[in-house]
């Protein structure tokens, strides 16, 4: 139970997140406002230990794993903004509920895992929840399409490491290790297309509340993952499409289509079958 509330309420926080961040977006340029989001989070995250006195915390015992994980992690946050930039939030969560769907499968491919018939047959109704919500052929896909598929491959392969992550492994050092690699390749792929615009103080403002909610919220996911089981956690991101459809109508004037209603309904069926 503490496990799944921990789960719903991180997925709940990047929510927040993904708002501020498609906000910023419409005023910079994707790279920039990941730097900027993860520099207030880092910024968060050193007054904390500066206070608590827990700077040792921030030193991963197992570098190898911290660094890959933050890496995968690093490249998960770019796509997803570039996603949330160029699609409706609830669009973007839709190809981002795959993750689960995608961990199963990863597992059984990478470390020989087994799949009952029920959750190879989850697999498959999730790729026909996708086809639903998307209405190939009436809609036209673009890159944020791409970008947010690719994204929930990254991701799964992120909480493959999670699992492999001993429990010896500050939580505090998986969080700073992710959020120094975020804001390197973040502040790299910035200064490579076209450096920074001048930011106001509203927008610093914006990026302070972003990187809270993104400390805030890796931080619980972490410890869900850690104090339940992937299983019971994993589904929690479904919620997000509560989320996505009611920031979406309230910041964006973004209206909920039926078919993306349905498809999301079907592609909670397909994670729930593959968790069986």
């Amino acid at each position: 139970m503490r496990g799944a509330i921990l789960g719903f309420t991180a997925f709940a926080v990047f929510s927040g997140t993904d708002v501020l961040v498609k906000l910023l977006a419409e005023r910079f340029a994707v790279p920039q406002v990941t730097f900027m989001v993860t520099v207030a989070a880092l910024l968060l995250l050193l007054v904390q230990v500066g206070t608590t006195g827990t700077l040792a915390s921030l030193l991963p015992r197992y570098p190898g794993l911290a660094l890959a994980r933050a890496f995968l992690l690093a490249l998960d946050t770019i796509l997803i903004h570039y996603a949330f930039s160029m699609l409706p939030l609830s669009e973007a969560y839709l190809l981002a509920f795959l993750t689960p769907i995608l961990v199963a499968v990863l597992a059984f491919l990478l470390l020989g895992e087994r799949l009952s018939p029920i959750a190879w047959s989850g697999v498959i109704v999730g790729f026909f929840g996708v086809a639903i919500a998307l209405r190939p052929g009436m809609i036209s896909l673009n890159l944020g399409h791409a970008a947010a598929a690719g994204s929930a491959l990254v991701f799964a392969l992120s909480l493959l490491l999670l699992r492999r992550t001993k429990q010896t492994e500050p939580d505090m050092a998986l969080v700073s290790t992710l959020l120094v690699v975020l804001a390197a390749v973040a502040l790299g792929a910035a200064l490579s297309t076209g450096g920074f615009e001048p930011i106001g103080m509203s927008d610093l403002l914006s990026a302070f509340a972003g990187g809270l909610f993104l400390f805030g919220g890796h931080l619980l996911l972490v410890r869900a993952f850690r104090t339940g089981d992937a299983s019971v956690v994993a589904p929690f991101q479904y919620s997000q499409i509560i989320w996505g459809c009611l920031y979406g109508a309230l910041f964006f004037a973004a209206p909920t289509e039926l078919h993306t209603l349905a498809g999301a309904l079907v592609i909670i069926l397909s994670g729930w079958l593959v968790l069986k």
